[in-house]
């Protein structure tokens, strides 16, 4: 059940601006691993991680791959505008929209937006085609783009002249590397503006121990959207319109969750927002014997009572999914996990260090209650770093052999 209020500052802690990382450390598994365990804190190194996990785990992450969104644009009149591509208008599916030819329309994040007039177009003449840019919508940001020669995609066009997104925290312009190091190394489906930052500390060499282990490894997709950066403007969190994001997961991954008896380990709150969202659409199918809509919206399990257990939830969902005869699930989730949220299906969450007062503050409250104040005053103590290219942790609400 929902409070009527949740105060947004109780989720606050200073940061100070020399602690927020503007640079990945190499090789990525050196970064500070900081682990929570019951009620417990340890310092580590990342590429420990295998040594710490049970070998009846199940890793799960989140392959989507950020697209070089960023665009630096001049108008007429030289005035630079800089155009974010967040999402498609028309077209549901992100995979759909980056493959899409000759034209395509986005919902963007407009820079210098004053200077770019209704009436106007945007040119980029670039030595293999050339694009222009014409508002759709100019009160919503929506940007109609359209290019020659017509043969040419949507992704191609951004590749080549597209910039890494880096999160607005960070101080810098994006450099060569970033395009390397904003990125997993299991990146995968193309459609995400902002990096799924916990697994930026995963190397080969990690994934090679956590195999040699016989900890078990699954992929999910969720397209990280610029909204996961949206500050709580209003001092009640309930009050902040959570973004949506979209999710894609295969029945056989759903099949692969029924199936695991071990501790689940969830690779970042963007996979933990995909798993437990999956729970939910479950109880949706077992309610109402099918889904309308694959959605989530953020108050759904404060409002819906449901004693399914996990793999109950997946079945109905799987089941679904299989009277439908579709072998991939493409949806949306808007959930919003606050303290009091009972989570569902996973049981330790590898996460990297959040902005105070942010939904994602509310996340991790959520999973290790109070103890997220002492999580966060050793790492401050202790020189970690913070954000997306900052170090790690591991929390463990309760012991693996407890689960």
């Amino acid at each position: 059940m929902l409070t009527n209020n949740l105060d947004i500052n109780e989720f606050n802690y200073p940061l100070p601006a020399e602690r927020i990382a503007q640079y990945p450390v190499s090789p990525r598994d050196s970064s500070k691993l900081l682990v929570f365990n019951h009620n417990s804190i340890e310092h580590k190194v990342f590429n420990q991680l295998p040594e710490l996990l049970p070998s009846n785990s199940l890793l799960v992450y989140n392959d989507t791959k950020v697209i070089p969104a960023r665009l630096l644009l001049e108008s007429e009149t030289g005035a630079h505008i800089e155009v974010l591509v967040l999402e498609p208008h028309f077209i549901s599916e992100i995979q759909l929209a980056l493959q899409t030819q000759a034209s395509v329309s986005y919902t963007c994040m407009v820079g210098n937006k004053k200077k770019w007039k209704e009436e106007q177009t945007l040119h980029f003449k670039h030595p293999n085609f050339e694009l222009k840019l014409t508002w759709l919508n100019r009160e919503e940001n929506v940007v109609s783009f359209s290019w020659e020669p017509a043969h040419l995609v949507f992704a191609e066009i951004l590749e080549q002249i597209g910039a890494i997104p880096l999160p607005p925290y960070m101080t810098r312009a994006a450099e060569e590397e970033d395009a390397e190091n904003y990125q997993t190394i299991y990146a995968a489906e193309n459609g995400a503006v902002a990096a799924p930052t916990a697994g930026l500390h995963f190397t080969e060499n990690v994934f090679d121990a956590i195999r040699a282990k016989g900890i078990k490894e699954l992929s999910v997709t969720l397209h990280v959207g610029a909204g996961t950066f949206l500050p709580v403007k209003t001092d009640n969190a309930l009050a902040h319109t959570m973004h949506g994001e979209q999710i894609v997961v295969t029945a056989e991954a759903i099949r692969r969750l029924i199936a695991h008896n071990g501790p689940i380990v969830a690779v970042g709150t963007t996979s933990v927002r995909t798993l437990e969202s999956l729970f939910w659409l479950g109880v949706q199918v077992a309610t109402k014997g099918t889904l309308d809509k694959v959605y989530v919206h953020q108050f759904e399990p404060y409002e819906t009572e449901s004693m399914l257990s996990r793999k109950e939830a997946l079945g109905q969902l799987l089941g679904w999914m299989e009277s439908n005869n579709l072998k991939t699930l493409i949806g949306e989730t808007q959930v919003m996990i606050i303290p009091g949220y009972q989570y569902r299906m996973i049981d330790a969450l590898i996460t990297n260090f959040h902005q105070p007062a942010s939904t994602l503050m509310l996340l991790v409250s959520a999973f290790i209650g109070e103890h997220w104040k002492r999580v966060y005053e050793s790492a401050l103590a202790n020189d970690y770093r913070f954000l997306s290219y900052g170090d790690s942790s591991l929390l463990i609400p309760k012991p693996f052999d407890a689960i």
